[in-house]
């Protein structure tokens, strides 16, 4: 089977975290490609997550390494059994980017999350107009399906919280935000309104940093830190004007679960943040 042209970021992980294990090991590619009979390209292919790999491979590979983290390696063995076609963000594939399905496996698959917004809100809590009115708003202009795309797609990622199970969700919103028009008044009364029915749900909690703190939180652009089954696969997502970038170096999560945590105690209480989003929502 060839090499994938382009693999999702999840599988691409998973050849990453494969490779950290042969680094500590003090093993070489040409090494693995001896233990498992075959050539050093396929085991570069595997580490870049071009090619899957089997879970007898993934056992013979962490015995051949000495890793006896079993956690880590039946999360890298659970990974190896996923398939596309199984999940509902696999239906835009080749009508959205790519990386608008890595965002919605990321969260899928993640225990629990911690977001930071200062302009905008977290992406599986927005209404279908105040969606419209961001990519609408987009420059250059995207044609009208390309809008119904990503409206649609990022109205599903709300289905986490449908899920028998679903995950933690903090989320930590910056007062600017909340009072941003994007779409007019009665789009953003909407809006705020559906935050404070969200914020009701068990497994979320939303929080608010008010104009009044006097803490500066070095978050300027769209966070989200999701935890995996391990803390090895641990993942910082972070979204820009230039397209979004996932993070799993160990000093980069140590940063942002710093950041995020400063962010949290600078933060109103889910009761007092409620109460801000519902003075703000009848002042529109």
């Amino acid at each position: 089977m060839p090499p994938r042209d382009n693999p999702t970021a999840r599988q691409q992980r998973l050849g990453a975290e494969l490779r950290k294990m042969r680094d500590s090991a003090g093993r070489t590619a040409r090494e693995a490609a001896g233990l498992l009979s075959t050539d050093q390209a396929k085991v570069s292919h595997l580490e870049a997550g071009r090619v899957g790999v089997s879970v007898e491979r993934i056992r013979r590979l962490a015995t051949f390494y000495q890793c006896d983290n079993e956690s880590l390696i039946a999360a890298l063995c659970a990974i190896s059994l996923e398939h596309r076609g199984k999940y509902w963000f696999d239906d835009f594939r080749g009508r959205l980017d790519p990386a608008w399905l890595n965002i919605a496996e990321l969260e899928h698959h993640a225990v629990s999350m911690r977001s930071m917004q200062s302009i905008t809100f977290p992406g599986p809590f927005q209404t279908e107009s105040y969606a419209r009115a961001l990519f609408s708003g987009v420059t250059p202009k995207l044609p009208a399906d390309e809008v119904d795309a990503r409206v649609e797609h990022r109205l599903k990622r709300f289905t986490i919280f449908e899920r028998d199970t679903p995950p933690q969700y903090l989320a930590i919103i910056h007062e600017a935000a909340l009072r941003m028009r994007f779409g007019g008044r009665k789009v953003v009364r909407e809006q705020l309104e559906y935050l404070t029915e969200i914020s009701r749900l068990p497994t979320v909690s939303l929080r608010v940093i008010p104009f009044t703190s006097e803490d500066f939180i070095e978050v300027t652009q769209p966070v989200l830190y999701a935890s995996g089954p391990v803390p090895e696969l641990d993942t910082v997502q972070i979204d820009s004007a230039f397209g979004g970038r996932f993070l799993d170096a160990y000093a980069d999560l140590k940063k942002y679960r710093t950041l995020l945590d400063i962010a949290e105690h600078a933060s109103l209480d889910p009761e007092g943040s409620r109460n801000l989003i519902h003075h703000i929502a009848r002042e529109l």
